[in-house]
């Protein structure tokens, strides 16, 4: 399992309302995305900053849907350039999940 970490970094224009409201859009274009197994949209108001946090089944799926073309259009929606990190998931805990006895 890989998590990629999209973060998004406001010298000026950081704008909450507007960042709530791309996240609300978008949450229906990542349900029942294959290979995505969760996504959360996170906003930091006191360092001005967004992060977008992805957990997905394998690396292959996760670099094949951040490409050069999906960064222009982030920045497009968010008006700063996206950072994008791959990190390898050593553990997960999902206290969400059914617990089988």
């Amino acid at each position: 399992m890989i998590a990629v970490f999209v973060t998004l970094e406001y010298d000026e224009g950081f704008d909450r309302q507007r960042i709530l409201a791309i996240a609300e859009k978008a949450k229906e274009t990542f349900a029942g995305m294959p290979g995505l197994r969760l996504k959360a949209f996170t906003i930091d108001d006191e360092n001005r900053r967004a992060r977008n946090v992805y957990l997905w089944d394998s690396e292959k799926a996760a670099r094949a849907f951040f490409t050069p073309e999906l960064a222009e259009r982030i920045l497009g929606l968010y008006g700063v350039p996206a950072r994008i990190e791959f990190a390898e998931v050593a553990a997960l805990v999902d206290n969400a999940a059914p617990r089988v006895a």
